[in-house]
């Protein structure tokens, strides 16, 4: 396994795109996710700078992490999703390091809410908590602890509603 702490981070470039289909046709079972960044990227939901890798040493992208445009209600808020990293970089820091970019990127925006439909254990360190104890839900069952939601903002909390993810997403 390959161990790595000081990830290079950066805003995804155009010349990135092939490196960003390979890191997700790597990491998942299926095109699903590869194909959801690729209908994302053409999608009025696509904000520039927040498609976010991690690099290794020679720069080569390694991991990825992609917020669009959602909303809580009839609130702007962030979805990240997908979360990608090269098999044999993960467990290494490659992706936390691509999601704190992609939320430092977010914040620095102006963007205030996110939010995550992923593993209950791995988000928490990013401040992400139960979506559903702020109101906070979808329109299709999934289980409650892995809809989570995050404040970027501490001055403005999490407002309530169903999230409504961009058409790509298909929910």
């Amino acid at each position: 396994m390959r161990t790595h702490s000081n990830w290079i981070t950066r805003a995804e470039t155009r010349a990135d795109i092939p490196a960003v289909r390979a890191i997700n046709l790597a990491a998942f079972e299926t095109l699903l996710e590869a194909d959801l960044v690729d209908a994302l990227r053409a999608d009025s939901s696509w904000i520039d700078g927040l498609s976010t890798v991690s690099a290794d040493g020679d720069g080569r992208p390694v991991g990825h992490a992609l917020l669009t445009r959602c909303h809580i209600g009839d609130t702007p808020a962030l979805c990240l999703a997908p979360v990608a990293v090269l098999p044999e970089y993960q467990k290494t820091g490659a992706g936390s390091a691509a999601v704190r970019a992609a939320l430092r990127a977010a914040k620095d925006l102006g963007e205030r809410y996110v939010t995550v439909l992923g593993h209950p254990a791995y988000y928490p360190r990013f401040g992400f908590t139960r979506a559903s104890a702020h109101g906070i839900g979808l329109s299709i069952e999934v289980p409650d602890e892995a809809m989570m939601a995050l404040a970027l903002d501490e001055a403005h909390p999490l407002p309530s509603g169903t999230v409504r993810y961009a058409a790509p997403f298909g929910i």
